[in-house]
């Protein structure tokens, strides 16, 4: 309270010792309150993260039966989710944290939601692109060594960044793809994605991948259970839509010829049989 909101009725003495200094108490009543910061989530620790990472690795050497191709699925996961991580951080969303979700994958979190809609389809994006640098010393090695583990864990990796093109949600290609059909008719993404979603469903519990099945399974249910899929941020304009659509279109495309290029060396050059050889892979084989 200053002296200018009352009048003072006692008689006027002189400060003593005791008294406090006039600039004194006039910075502790000017002072701003302290503002409460926003919670900071907490990173991942230490320990968790090498066990997480560790249950990851086992598992991947468990289904393909390589140590090779284990690490090079692991190694790929990193570099992929490295990809979000950095686009995150270069439009204002970081600083971003990589996860690594034992039996399932990874992830990669923002501390932000991103700007508009077009930085998220760049994000999502990001990461299948970026995450094909990591077949480039598996190629190298198997180059030097010719021993075709190396091959196959670049193969495995090109897949890995394919896969996730697959507009089902959660996957990236849903977060790219999304958006797109949204700026044609809201409706529209829900109804696609939620299709493509029940039939990745299906082909993973046809063809033994029942972990990935389940996973998609739950995250299916949640996106239905949705009312509005677009947050505040609002849709993409039509040229924006545009561009990610050729963009989605373009890494599908590279992420699909660096597959098929790591199979090529196995079927002797020959681009048909290595379609086939992935499609086998994948369970569409005849």
């Amino acid at each position: 309270m200053s002296n200018t909101d009352t009048t003072d009725q006692t008689p006027h003495r002189t400060p003593g010792p005791w008294d406090a200094k006039p600039e004194a108490t006039s910075a502790r009543e000017t002072a701003p309150a302290p503002t409460a910061e926003a919670p900071v989530e907490k990173d991942q620790g230490l320990v968790w993260a090498m066990l997480s990472t560790a249950l990851m690795g086992g598992f991947l050497w468990w289904i393909t039966g390589s140590a090779i191709v284990a690490g090079a699925v692991l190694i790929g996961l990193f570099v992929h989710e490295a990809g979000h991580a950095l686009a995150m951080n270069k439009l204002g969303m970081g600083p971003a944290r990589i996860y690594i979700i034992p039996f399932l994958g990874g992830l990669a979190k923002a501390r932000r939601e991103p700007k508009s809609e077009w930085d998220g389809v760049l994000v999502s994006l990001a990461g299948p692109a970026f995450g094909l640098l990591a077949m480039i010393p598996f190629v190298g090695v198997w180059m030097v060594l010719g021993q075709g583990e190396w091959l196959m864990g670049a193969f495995f990796i090109a897949m890995l960044n394919l896969v996730n093109l697959v507009p089902a949600p959660p996957l990236d290609g849903s977060k790219a793809l999304g958006p797109v059909l949204t700026r044609v008719h809201p409706r529209l993404e829900q109804i696609v994605l939620l299709v493509i979603g029940v039939a990745v469903v299906w082909w993973g519990l046809t063809t033994g991948r029942f972990i990935l099945a389940a996973f998609l399974a739950l995250s299916v249910f949640s996106h239905l259970k949705r009312g509005v899929w677009r947050a505040a941020w609002g849709t993409l304009s039509w040229p924006e839509a545009a561009k990610s659509l050729a963009l989605y279109l373009l890494t599908l495309a590279v992420c699909a010829a660096a597959a098929v290029g790591a199979l090529m060396p196995m079927t002797g050059g020959d681009p048909a049989g290595a379609v086939q050889l992935g499609l086998n892979y994948l369970g569409f084989g005849r």
